[in-house]
């Protein structure tokens, strides 16, 4: 028997907690034309207080801010008595020598990165938090969540003044790990293991099976055209 049969032709609302342009596009272009609603969670203190109880994996890390994400746009969703759908929370690290690293912000951490990274290997990790709400119920029907990963190369010959130049662009400076597969980072990039879209911040495969657990299908979530 087909998994959530009972609910499969009823279309599905996703509210995107998240300002990732990178993600949002990436959904776009699976079809899906979420509800952006911005999350003000403070990453550094929510890892810190998780901290002072024991050492996170990065799966673990990256999935709790993902979690605390979505919690805190389902309060809004909730109050505001918008229509029933899926929240997602998403975060994104990249470990390279058993250190995690989030968005460099500054010029100077990106090409320091950038100098370490060349020619390496390392590994994007991906979490992602699904909380099914009814607002006009007051209600949360489940919540499940998942991190994924994927290994990045990156190119031996890359020369100081590309990434000079890459830096200077502001790209990096706001992505996960300093680079991106989707745009200006993707030609010093050599090769990916596993799942693309998890290197752009949200991988599709994991979302989809998430959605399904929830008691949705996939293509219930199709609301942009062209996807119909």
């Amino acid at each position: 028997m087909t998994h959530a049969r009972a609910r499969e032709d009823l279309p599905v609302l996703l509210y995107l907690a998240s300002t990732s342009p990178a993600r949002l596009a990436l959904l776009r272009s699976s079809g899906i034309e979420p509800v952006v609603l911005p999350s003000a969670v403070d990453e550094d203190a929510v890892l810190a207080e998780a901290s002072r109880h024991r050492v996170l994996s990065p799966a673990e890390t990256v999935s709790l801010l993902a979690r605390e994400k979505a919690e805190a746009v389902v309060e809004s969703v909730l109050s505001a008595g918008r229509e029933r759908g899926l929240v997602l929370g998403g975060d994104s690290m990249f470990e390279l020598d058993g250190t995690l690293h989030g968005k460099p912000h500054t010029p100077e951490r990106a090409r320091e990165r950038w100098l370490m990274q060349r020619g390496r290997t390392g590994v994007l990790h991906s979490g992602h938090w699904l909380i099914d709400v009814d607002p006009v119920a007051g209600v949360v029907h489940g919540a499940r969540g998942a991190a994924a990963e994927a290994a990045v190369t990156f190119a031996d010959d890359v020369s100081d003044d590309e990434i000079d130049a890459y830096v200077a662009s502001g790209e990096p400076l706001a992505v996960a790990g300093a680079f991106t597969i989707d745009s200006l980072g993707a030609p010093f990039i050599s090769s990916v293991s596993g799942d693309p879209s998890t290197v752009v911040g949200l991988s599709l495969p994991t979302l989809r099976r998430l959605v399904r657990a929830s008691g949705h299908e996939w293509t219930a979530l199709w609301n942009r055209r062209g996807a119909l």
